[in-house]
């Protein structure tokens, strides 16, 4: 169970330092680091590519929607039962089946001869992600004991994957200019192989519980979270009233119900009820599902408003965005100070009204302004507060965890975190496409920092 203290007592017992990383522990920290910035990397890299891959692949653009659904399908309908299968079968030999699955199918994207190839191919690798990510998370739970080293580790994982975003900007927008685009999509290929020549030497295994795999909700959660994924995605083309969105976001939604109730009555869920049990941990997963509607709008819109109206080269919008993910890495590689400072619910209400006041800044954004006092001072806010949020909601909701529950809570998070970027784009689009355009979009991803404020306002207390 999560102790819970006042922020008070935590503020005036200033707790020691977390202990630091050392040996095999931070050589485990590492190939799980790569993993997570290998998939948070990816989807950067395809959307620089995708000019590029429609012209040579003579896609649609229905056709170059799908290269991005493919992988949103798989991903989002598979992560509770790649989470589960961890905690059954062993979380590094599943971590393992999905980084090479993932690698594979980096491999052969490069290659695609067709664009029918190409969404097959990224189907495939959206179900290695969903296998590699919890139980990545779940490794790192497992390695790391709850308190000082658990939060350093996570802070030195989104300080990586900030960094690896930073770097991959830069390197996709080079390729993309200078050569080819299927170069850009081949640059998973050696982080894929790195990570399974390591995991085997740095990783331990962990045991396999005993138990069996809810086959009725597996199925009942992968056909629905991939139901709403795809529904709201098609809402970032189609209007809300259109069948083709709420019938998807319909049927989702039911089959979630559905999947809710058959959960409450299964002898062995693929997700312990248990874990909806704490208040806190709902805030997290609320305010989870809120973060990534407060960032998405910076790429989606500024990526349009540099190459678009400025006609700027990839390579300079790469540029341009730098300041956010290096701020955001700068800025999670202090995360633990400022949390012992502030505490878990002051840093995350921090972190919050940053996001805010970021995107309020960018809605105020017209062509003829220049970037250094219109742009760069938004993309240093969004940063910082993305740091400060993601540490406390992540340690609230893989605290108090039995050892059979850390698979299941690793997808429960992260498929809030694919859910909370199909809404918060979906939402975007629709709000921009019927407003003032950018500048709505930027005041609704305001609106999304506000719902991550409320979150960390009704928590209760910091976890220690």
């Amino acid at each position: 169970m999560t102790a819970q203290v006042s922020e008070q007592s935590v503020l005036r017992e200033a707790p020691a330092p977390a202990p630091r990383i050392r040996g095999r522990s931070a050589a485990a920290l590492g190939v799980i680091a790569a993993c997570n910035a290998m998939i948070q990397l990816d989807d950067p890299i395809v959307n620089i590519a995708l000019p590029g891959m429609r012209e040579g692949l003579g896609l649609s653009a229905v056709g170059a929607s799908w290269v991005i659904n493919a992988y949103l399908l798989t991903f989002g309908g598979l992560l509770l039962l790649g989470g589960r299968a961890g905690d059954l079968l062993g979380r590094r030999r599943v971590f393992m089946a999905g980084v090479a699955l993932f690698t594979a199918a980096a491999a052969l994207r490069g290659l695609a001869p067709t664009g029918e190839f190409m969404v097959a191919v990224r189907a495939v690798q959206g179900a290695g992600a969903a296998l590699a990510a919890p139980s990545g998370l779940a490794l790192l739970l497992s390695t790391f004991a709850e308190g000082g080293r658990r939060g350093r580790a996570i802070a030195v994982c989104t300080t990586v994957g900030a960094v690896s975003t930073a770097c991959g900007l830069l390197l996709a927008g080079a390729l993309t200019s200078l050569g080819s685009w299927r170069w850009v999509l081949l640059l998973d290929v050696p982080v894929g192989l790195v990570i399974l020549l390591l995991a085997p030497l740095v990783l331990r295994e962990t045991p396999r519980h005993r138990g069996r795999f809810d086959l009725p909700g597996a199925l009942l959660s992968a056909l629905g979270a991939a139901a709403l994924v795809y529904g709201l995605t098609r809402a970032a083309e189609l209007p809300w009233s259109d069948p083709r969105v709420t019938g998807w976001v319909g049927a989702g939604v039911a089959l979630l119900a559905v999947f809710a109730v058959v959960e409450r009555r299964a002898r062995q869920p693929i997700v312990a009820p248990r874990l909806f049990a704490d208040r806190d941990r709902l805030l997290a997963y609320a305010g989870t599902l809120a973060v990534p509607g407060a960032l998405i709008g910076t790429y989606f819109f500024l990526n349009q408003f540099f190459q678009g109206q400025h006609g700027w080269s990839a390579l300079a919008t790469a540029w341009a965005l730098l300041p956010l993910p290096v701020t955001m890495a700068a800025t999670a590689a202090a995360a633990t100070r400022l949390e012992r400072h502030l505490g878990a619910r002051r840093m995350w209400a921090v972190g919050a009204s940053l996001l805010a006041a970021g995107n309020l800044w960018l809605a105020t954004l017209s062509a003829d302004d220049p970037y250094a006092t219109s742009v760069l001072p938004a993309l240093l806010l969004l940063g910082a507060g993305m740091a400060c949020s993601v540490l406390p909601a992540t340690v609230l909701a893989t605290s108090g965890l039995r050892g059979d529950e850390a698979g299941g809570a690793a997808g429960v998070l992260n498929a809030v975190q694919t859910l909370g970027g199909s809404v918060g784009l979906a939402t975007l689009v629709t709000v921009s496409s019927h407003t003032d355009g950018m500048a709505g979009g930027f005041t609704t991803s305001a609106a999304f920092a506000c719902l991550v404020l409320l979150a960390a306002a009704l928590v209760r207390g910091p976890a220690r």
